[in-house]
């Protein structure tokens, strides 16, 4: 009877397996390509008007800091309720809307706040100027 001694274990294998690495450099594509669209800021979209706005004498203005100015006069977002009835007590409560001009870089969230300190006093309809097609870029309406 003869016995075999099994030779073949001190064969060295020819062929690198890359399927893990294959498969790491797919993980790592995946969560770059989800991290750069996650980091990016989306471009607001330009808006058209396709009517004017009716005029009012109650505009508001928010800056990239968010600055708030009713009227003339700048006010904090503590102050801006006070400032609003200040205003419709010298108009008699004649107007009933609001315009606001804010910065594209302005926090959403000061723009709710001014909003709702208006409703607060009963100006109830709101105008969002932009940027009309056609016009100097300085130029809102």
């Amino acid at each position: 009877m003869a016995v075999s001694t099994g030779g073949g274990e001190d064969e060295v294998m020819s062929t690198i397996n890359i399927t893990p690495f294959t498969d790491v450099l797919l993980v790592l594509l995946i969560i770059f390509i989800i991290l750069a669209s996650v980091t990016k800021e989306p471009k607001l979209p330009d808006a058209y008007n396709k009517e004017k706005v009716q005029a009012s004498q109650i505009v508001v203005m928010v800056d990239e800091h968010d600055h708030i100015q009713i009227g003339s006069n700048q006010v904090t977002l503590a102050d801006a309720k006070a400032a609003f009835s200040q205003l419709q007590d010298a108009t008699n409560h004649v107007f009933k809307s609001v315009i606001i001009k804010a910065d594209p870089k302005a926090s959403y969230g000061t723009i709710l706040q001014v909003m709702d300190a208006a409703k607060s006093v009963d100006l109830t309809d709101f105008g969002l100027a932009n940027h009309v097609e056609g016009t100097p870029q300085g130029v809102s309406q």
